[in-house]
């Protein structure tokens, strides 16, 4: 039976897709560090993970029987997506199931920082009334300065337009804008205009501190900063300064540069007791409606590749996706070198068997093919496949839905 482990509070939904499908899932509350990863894992062929749980090149190797990763969220940088390719383990997030939550997120803190909710609110809260309109503004008219216009950062965009707020972005990528969301070509223009800047890039080495005292010197005066993004694009202490000195009026960060593994854990940041800064603990997409979506989302990715094949959306594998013939299938990752096609089909031929189906799809240094035929078992064809050297790692189904997971050679 394949068994999966799901650590960092998975919602309970994706435990019951996986078991329906007759996989065992055990699941965890907390992060594993490297060393209790691949302890655990030895016995476990699916691995399920949020934030905190680093998959290592190191993790990979040591675990020849993984197969797939499911990461529960949006980002994948946790995990070494060369190296869990390499050794033919397919690893899957949800790149838009928690963009809602994120961007309600992200207006509710633009909303009780312009008109500084906190301030107010402590004071209440230490007996003091402290009726003032002193720097509390409304939202309509100001400027919202997006950095990283994709999923999140062109939603929020909408949203903030619906509020009468200007919008200007910068992305490095090409990108539509939406509604009357102007692109400005750089850093510095959007600067200048914005009286809330907000960071929404993913988890590419090349964005570790992207946002420093440079930066944050070139923000508006009495403008707000929000992170919630990465907590490794922002250098904290920095952030600290410009809110001490009166140079921003306000901040909100959701990501931290080192983060605790789980709940209840001691927290400690340079931006602890700073007026007009909300700190919340990596929430941004702790939705329940988020989570159940993401749940779902990625626990279907998984078993549709464990008992299909499809790696549609798969990150760092050739995506495919093959509709099911009915009879057996084999999937073969591969090394993409030239004439790979051909050498699989003529093992088939050579051993008899009939092409009812097949589909190949590559993607830098791997190659990706389904190959739908009878008696996948009985022919010897897959014995000759696991012994070509470009094989990554084969898998087997029959027209049962009996799976098997022979390993391959699967070398880095």
């Amino acid at each position: 039976m394949l068994r999966a482990l799901l650590l960092e509070n998975i919602h309970p939904d994706a435990v019951e897709i996986l078991r329906d499908a007759g996989i065992e899932v055990e699941s965890r509350p907390g992060a594993l560090d490297e060393d209790e990863l691949i302890e655990t894992l030895a016995d476990y062929q699916i691995l399920g993970i949020r934030s905190k749980t680093q998959v290592t090149r190191r993790v990979v190797e040591s675990l020849p029987g993984l197969l797939a990763v499911g990461t529960f969220s949006i980002g994948t940088n946790q995990i070494d997506l060369e190296a869990a390719a390499s050794h033919g383990v397919a690893v899957f997030n949800a790149p838009f199931s928690n963009t809602r939550s994120v961007v309600e997120l992200a207006v509710a803190e633009i909303i009780a920082l312009t008109r500084r909710l906190t301030v107010r609110d402590k004071a209440l809260h230490e007996g003091v009334w402290d009726k003032t309109a002193d720097g509390s503004h409304e939202v309509r008219g100001r400027t919202l300065g997006i950095i990283g216009y994709g999923n999140i950062g062109s939603q929020l965009s909408v949203l903030a337009e619906n509020l009468g707020m200007n919008v200007v972005f910068y992305d490095t990528s090409e990108k539509l804008a939406l509604g009357n969301a102007r692109r400005v070509e750089t850093l510095d223009e959007l600067l200048a205009l914005a009286d809330t800047v907000t960071i929404h890039v993913d988890g590419r080495a090349g964005n570790a501190g992207l946002f420093g005292e440079e930066l944050f010197s070139r923000m508006k005066p009495g403008a707000i900063f929000l992170n919630l993004s990465r907590g490794f694009v922002v250098d904290v202490d920095a952030l600290r300064e410009h809110i001490l000195s009166g140079h921003l009026s306000g901040a909100a960060v959701d990501v931290f540069p080192s983060e605790p593994k789980k709940r209840g854990d001691h927290f400690d940041s340079p931006l602890r007791g700073l007026d007009n800064v909300i700190l919340t603990p990596h929430v941004g997409g702790s939705t329940e409606e988020a989570q159940q979506n993401i749940g779902q989302f990625v626990a279907k990715k998984l078993r549709d590749y464990l008992f299909t094949g499809s790696t549609m959306l798969s990150v760092n594998v050739p995506n495919l996706q093959l509709e099911h013939t009915g009879v057996g299938r084999i999937a073969l990752l591969h090394r993409n070198v030239p004439g790979v096609l051909a050498a699989v089909n003529q093992v088939f031929a050579d051993h008899g068997a009939n092409i009812e189906a097949q589909m190949l799809s590559t993607r830098g240094e791997l190659g990706y093919v389904v190959t739908d035929i009878s008696d996948v078992t009985q022919r010897g064809a897959s014995a000759k496949l696991m012994e070509m050297p470009t094989t990554v790692r084969l898998r087997i189904r029959d027209a049962f839905d009996r799976p098997e997971f022979p390993p391959g050679p699967a070398a880095g």
